[in-house]
């Protein structure tokens, strides 16, 4: 009876070491099944259902440090952002999805999918203070990607340009006059000093922050652009320069637009030598937000042709099998 206690001991003290060492692993198992339930839910648009499968997911890994715990923290962040889309009177889950958004970029900061729903989340509920000191605080982070920075930058530059044509794109700042026989608009001052100098902050805030934003041209790889053998490049590396490139793209573009705001604001002054400068600057950053166009559009190109390719073989394939 002795002898038997004493293994019946060993027995559990062995069954305890390895359901300790072996927990990690089940949990995993356990939260990919749910991941994979989950995905399958969220596809069928049962919100609720999937919500609480990945809800599932993350309490067996709620810091996140494994990979099965990142994605679903994720997943969630997803699903309670599309559960809120579908009631916008549900802020509650709004809130949720910034709380595991929030998880999700901290454990990965590159993350910009995560980054950019937070944004579109807090402008979409008009929380304005809260997205510029979200968006100022990603442009300011020199532990991410110079590309990740710039898209920042630019989004705070594009509020500082809507902020300059709303003032002098208007009826009353812009009159049709006849030079040289042609029609041409002649830009005045707005009746409102205070528009004035809020066109002059809009413009020269906006300028320092798209110069800002091209500053990480260099250290993201734009200079290599000309060089990228498009038809060698694998699908991947295609994609991934694409999107590097269209952050740049908008950068050259609301370059081009701030300096034709500043040429306005300097005809309205009376400034004409430095209206005239502005003029030729705009001019020069137009093209080079054409020439990066030009290749971003040509990488597209290619995305769109071999994608049709595949999806036409995938279709001959699939005939081939009746």
């Amino acid at each position: 009876m002795m002898r038997f206690s004493r293994l019946g001991l060993i027995a559990l003290l062995i069954a305890t070491v390895l359901s300790a060492s072996s927990c990690s692993y089940y949990n995993r198992v356990l939260a990919r099944k749910n991941l994979v339930d989950g995905s399958k839910a969220y596809k069928d648009r049962k919100f609720d259902e999937a919500e609480q499968l990945f809800r599932n997911a993350v309490s067996r890994d709620p810091n996140g440090e494994t990979v099965e715990g990142k994605t679903a923290q994720l997943f969630l962040a997803r699903t309670l952002h599309s559960e809120y889309i579908g009631n916008r009177a549900n802020k509650a889950k709004a809130d949720e999805a910034l709380t595991e958004y929030r998880k999700a970029l901290s454990n990965d900061p590159n993350d910009q999918s995560s980054y950019k729903a937070i944004a579109s989340l807090l402008e979409n509920q008009q929380r304005t203070d809260e997205w510029q000191t979200w968006v100022t605080e990603r442009s300011k982070n020199t532990q991410i990607k110079p590309e990740y920075r710039a898209e920042a930058i630019v989004s705070l530059a594009a509020k500082k340009n809507t902020c300059a044509s709303d003032i002098d794109d208007t009826d009353k700042t812009k009159k049709t006059v006849t030079e040289n026989g042609k029609q041409v608009f002649q830009y005045i001052k707005p009746e409102n000093p205070e528009d004035l100098n809020t066109l002059r902050a809009c413009v020269n805030d906006g300028m320092a922050l798209v110069d800002e934003a091209l500053a990480q041209e260099g250290p993201a790889g734009v200079d290599n652009a000309k060089n990228i053998d498009i038809k060698k490049a694998t699908d991947d590396e295609l994609k991934k320069k694409a999107d590097l490139l269209r952050v740049f793209e908008s950068a050259r573009s609301y370059k081009a637009s701030l300096l034709i705001h500043a040429m306005r604001l300097a005809e309205m002054e009376g400034r004409t030598a430095d209206r005239d400068r502005f003029k030729t600057e705009a001019d020069t950053a137009k093209a080079a937000f054409l020439e990066l166009s030009e290749i971003v559009k040509n990488i597209q190109t290619e995305i769109d042709a071999r994608t049709a390719e595949k999806e036409a073989a995938e279709s001959a394939n699939a005939n081939a099998a009746k």
